[in-house]
């Protein structure tokens, strides 16, 4: 019975080519979608889940009443935690570098300096050396299993010795462990860990409560909860934090609802992926995710969608085969069994097609969208059985029901052409309003998401971006970042296309070398609390960068003092302060031990990206702060030939290290890759459900039109025009797709205006965004059922009113 069940779906749906056609391939195009889509989704929810009680992890972070939030910690925190936090199992400092090590092969690798509870707080499997001990010294180092094959090839790395050579701290150390490669579905990343301890800054501020610069990390005990654990961490802020709260206090700042001026928080590790307010706005939001996984969930809906508006509509053609089939004896449930064999052999190819789809776009997907979806994640059996589940859910959704209505027809009934089709308020027309609310839904957030990003990257930083190179000054071939710069000054000099050239410890955007650092400082001037961006930089970074003072004077080397004690502040800086005229006033940092003169103002500008306001910044020559990367403003006809000449340079200078420049413009581009990638992501999915939307649609007014031939054809003898009959067949169409505009505009606005709350600088939703998709959707809509229309309406009646 089944064989012959499958032999005769195969005849009918080689008989009926079109519409098989669409359904297979608009469900195969969905199936390879979705599976790409949801394994991205996963992905992104697996990020750090592979440490065991993950539960158990936090960040650490300080939140005022104010509402200012921070993850970066001082170095004495971690400490005093370990010692004074019952509730924690261990405690680890973590924070981010880059540098160059010499073993038997010189190569760059991302560094992290952590405390020995690493291995006890997450979970980082050595493959060799104890991890109790493996960080006991401070000349240990802990490398990767690939950076001990890049270094030692097929050598046992244990106790072998390797040099660091860059990043102040160039210094040697012992291979005392080897971890397993790092997951890629962590929110750590490196190549090295070393103790913090080793740092060139560490002894001078290993005591200072002002200076932060990394982040702590915290497992706690079992059975301990995060909101037990702050409460009872209230007594440590007040211990640690005495004089911030009484100044606080002082000030008539207003405590938060829990009565706290300053509060140490815990944040779950999990959760850090998704943070996109934090230090530098680096996480992924989770609208993208759970937009990921709907827009897979979206475009199988639409092609399921089709496929039973098409069987919908195919019913009344395949009455008369159900009455002659029942009159010779067939059962209700030898019919459902035969319709929905069809259903299965659809669905099974257009399932192998898209799984096939699926691979072999994984590369490009991966490549287009910046993911890394492997292959084994591919054949998981969770994967796998998502798979098979999702298939026969769809299976019995989209052939299921119309087969049931198709089992029912009556055979008396249907043998005296009496049945009809689905009427237009029917299931038929909500299907057809889904599936367009859901493709209006998307063109409406793809607009956004593009206005959005226009913004973004139009939007003024502050600062001239453009005809900037940006040049990562690496500590290579006993070369400091401040020796390189002065040997491209002085190798630059009589260079006409160089107009001017700057240094600074933070790049400008996301540089090739793909770093990121920041440095803050806080103190109290005059009983007000003063927070800070504390920014190395060199001679000329005004002049290199376009910025124009609003009192004061720049930097100048005829002032020796100016490397030493002279600041230069931004508006936001001087209104912490509340000096209404800066310049001259004497500031002091609690981390520092000099005063410091401030001897210019200038605007506010975006050091980071726009998901953060611009905070206050305050300048500084400091040599004993490293200058990491050189600036160099060309003119606008030699930028080519500017980063020519530097590739050359930096042959001769630093022969070893790698030449990384890249223009200021094209980094702080890079800052919204996520959000490109996102709206890429949108735009292909809205043209995916469009045109899945729009092959539904045709065939649903194909069959439509086919079911009113003989009444278009009286119509025409009775003298209607074709454009009436285009108007008439068109209209219950178009009622249907303004209608799903209707439903899908609240939708979209309340989506895209939680993703925007993201950004410190955003777009406003605007009313004509809906009206353009509206009106995209009805054209699309129009197009796609005025060709048959017309078509029909231009059939020679006397063909149409022939009898069948």
């Amino acid at each position: 019975m089944i064989r012959n069940y499958l032999k005769i779906a195969f005849r009918t749906l080689w008989k009926h080519k079109t519409h098989t056609g669409i359904n297979v391939v608009g469900l195969a195009v969905a199936f390879a979608t979705a599976t790409l889509l949801f394994l991205t989704s996963w992905f992104e929810w697996s990020y750090d889940r592979f440490h065991t009680d993950v539960d158990r992890i936090y960040r650490v972070y300080l939140q005022e009443s104010t509402g200012d939030v921070t993850s970066i910690m001082p170095y004495p925190l971690s400490p005093a935690l370990q010692a004074e936090m019952a509730d924690a199992e261990s405690v680890t400092r973590m924070m981010w570098s880059q540098t160059e090590f010499v073993g038997e092969k010189h190569v760059a690798k991302d560094i992290r300096f952590a405390d020995p509870g690493v291995f006890r707080t997450f979970t980082f499997p050595l493959l060799a050396g104890d991890p109790n001990t493996a960080l006991k010294d401070l000349s240990s180092i802990v490398i990767t299993e690939d950076m001990a094959r890049d270094l030692f090839g097929d050598q046992n790395p244990i106790g072998k010795p390797l040099r660091t050579d860059g990043l102040n701290m160039g210094r040697d150390f012992i291979v005392t462990g080897v971890l397993a490669n790092i997951p890629t579905n962590s929110t750590f990343r490196f190549d090295a860990l070393v103790r913090p301890e080793t740092r060139v800054d560490y002894q001078a501020n290993k005591a200072e409560w002002g200076n932060r610069n990394h982040e702590v990390f915290v497992r706690l005990k079992p059975g301990v909860d995060a909101q037990t654990a702050e409460k009872r961490l209230r007594s440590f802020t007040k211990k640690y934090w005495q004089s911030e709260i009484a100044e606080a206090k002082q000030r008539g700042q207003k405590p938060d609802a829990q009565g706290e001026y300053i509060s140490l928080r815990l944040q779950p590790l999990t959760d850090i992926r998704f943070d996109t307010k934090g230090v530098m706005g680096g996480g992924v939001s989770r609208t993208y995710v759970y937009a990921l996984a709907l827009i897979g969930l979206f475009i199988l809906l639409i092609a399921g969608i089709n496929y039973v508006n098409l069987s919908l509509a195919r019913s009344v053609t395949r009455a008369r085969e159900v009455g002659v089939r029942k009159s010779l004896g067939a059962q209700s449930g030898q019919l459902l069994g035969q319709f929905w064999a069809e259903s299965l052999v659809i669905c099974l190819i257009a399932l192998l097609a898209g799984v096939g789809l699926a691979v072999g776009l994984r590369p490009y997907y991966n490549q287009l969208f910046g993911t890394r979806l492997s292959f084994d994640l591919l054949t998981h059996p969770i994967t796998v059985g998502c798979i098979l589940v999702a298939f026969l859910f769809i299976t019995l959704l989209t052939g299921g029901y119309p087969a049931w209505i198709m089992a029912r027809f009556e055979a008396v009934t249907v043998l005296k052409g009496k049945v009809k089709g689905p009427k237009s308020g029917g299931l038929r027309s909500i299907l057809i309003v889904a599936q367009f609310a859901l493709a209006s839904l998307l063109i409406i957030c793809t607009l956004l998401i593009g206005q959005q990003l226009r913004y973004l990257r139009e939007r003024p930083l502050g600062f001239s971006e453009e005809q900037v190179i940006s040049l990562p000054l690496r500590n290579r071939d006993n070369l400091t970042g401040a020796r390189a710069l002065q040997q491209l000054r002085d190798r630059l000099r009589n260079n006409p296309d160089v107009v001017s050239i700057s240094g600074t410890a933070t790049n400008l955007g996301s540089g090739l070398d793909g770093s990121t650092s920041r440095s803050m400082s806080g103190w109290t001037y005059k009983n007000r609390e003063v927070e800070t961006d504390w920014l190395r930089v060199d001679f000329d970074y005004l002049k290199t960068l376009g910025m124009s003072l609003k009192a004061g004077r720049d930097f100048n080397p005829a002032f020796s003092t100016d490397t030493v004690s002279a600041v230069i502040i931004t508006q936001s800086m001087a209104k912490q302060l509340g000096e209404k005229d800066p310049v001259g006033v004497v500031i002091q940092p609690d981390t520092a031990d000099r005063k410091y003169e401030i001897i210019g103002v200038i605007p506010d500008f975006n050091l980071f990206s726009l998901h953060q306001k611009a905070k206050p910044i305050t300048l500084h020559l400091d040599s004993r702060n490293e200058v990491s990367y050189a600036l160099i403003r060309t003119t606008p006809q030699g930028m080519v030939r500017t980063m020519d000449a530097l590739k050359s340079l930096w042959k001769e200078m630093a022969p070893s290290a790698p030449f990384q420049a890249s223009f200021v413009n094209e980094n702080t581009n890079r800052w919204y890759d996520k959000e490109e990638r996102f709206s890429t992501i949108f735009r292909i999915a809205a043209g995916l459900t469009i045109l899945l939307s729009c092959m539904g649609l045709f065939a649903v007014a194909l069959l439509t039109i086919e079911q009113r031939t003989k009444e278009i054809g009286v119509r025409k003898v009775l003298g209607a025009s074709v454009t009436s009959i285009v108007a008439l067949l068109s209209k219950d169409f178009l009622k249907l797709v303004v209608i799903a505009i209707v439903i899908a505009s609240p939708l979209a606005w309340y989506a895209m205006n939680q993703w925007l709350q993201d950004f410190a600088y955003k777009i406003d939703i605007e009313w004509w965004v809906f009206g353009l998709a509206g009106l995209l959707a009805v054209g699309i809509a129009l197009l796609t059922v005025s060709v048959q229309s017309i078509k029909a309406a231009l059939m020679n009646p006397v063909r149409s009113l022939r009898s069948d």
